[in-house]
């Protein structure tokens, strides 16, 4: 008997773990030295989880094998690995990886806060070089307050917050870390987390945007 859609689309998730090299310097000659490449590795947890631990093991940089689709049909696979990129992104990690984008959804800046791509194939050459010239840690977080969620985002210049307290939305927010399927989230929550363009919707799944953050880089007004 076949599978029902649901598990397919579960197990296709899971599969699509992204692949990674990993070096223990950010520093491009530093990484040709003997030791510091620590070869490839399939990274099928939790990205957060997975990020964490390449962290405490003293990965400082990475790479993205497979280039990463941007657009709403990207495959799992592309959103697994932008779901990666935001953790690898907000822990302070050199990400070199390649982009594509084909709808124009590059333009509108929704990923600009994500380490920028040594390529971006599909869009307008200024896409990329304002990508990487205005990049900046931190440029969309949230943190946890008691009974609240904050978030600033400067992705589009200036600095916009928006406070997450209702608990059916707070109630969503670690499951999106890593993904919801589109139809188990709640209409409301659905809604209002795109109104104020804080979730991408990629292969079925719903993911949030916003990096948590771990440490303030600059001033707090700043950020």
């Amino acid at each position: 008997m076949p599978s029902p859609p649901a598990e397919r689309t579960g197990a296709a998730w899971r599969e699509a773990a992204p692949e990674v090299e990993l070096w223990l310097d950010y520093d491009p000659a530093v990484r040709e030295l003997p030791g510091f490449a620590l070869g490839r590795r399939t990274l099928a947890g939790p990205a957060r989880t997975e990020v964490t631990g390449l962290h405490r093991a003293g990965v400082r940089c990475l790479r993205l094998t497979e280039p990463v689709r941007l657009c709403a049909d990207a495959p799992a696979a592309s959103a697994r690995a932008l779901m990666l990129l935001r953790e690898a992104t907000g822990q302070g990690l050199a990400v070199l990886w390649q982009a594509v984008c084909t709808d124009g959804c590059a333009t509108r800046r929704r990923f600009h806060h994500l380490y920028p791509p040594e390529r971006l194939t599909g869009a307008p050459p200024e896409v990329a070089a304002d990508w990487r010239a205005t990049y900046f840690p931190s440029k969309c977080v949230f943190r946890r307050g008691p009974g609240f969620v904050e978030v600033r985002d400067r992705r589009f210049g200036t600095l916009e917050l928006f406070t997450v307290d209702e608990p059916g939305h707070l109630a969503q927010l670690d499951a999106l870390a890593e993904g919801v399927e589109a139809g188990l989230l709640p209409d409301a929550v659905h809604r209002d987390f795109a109104e104020a363009g804080l979730i991408a919707e990629q292969a079925g799944r719903v993911w949030f945007l916003p990096m948590r953050v771990r440490r303030w880089p600059f001033p707090s007004l700043t950020v």
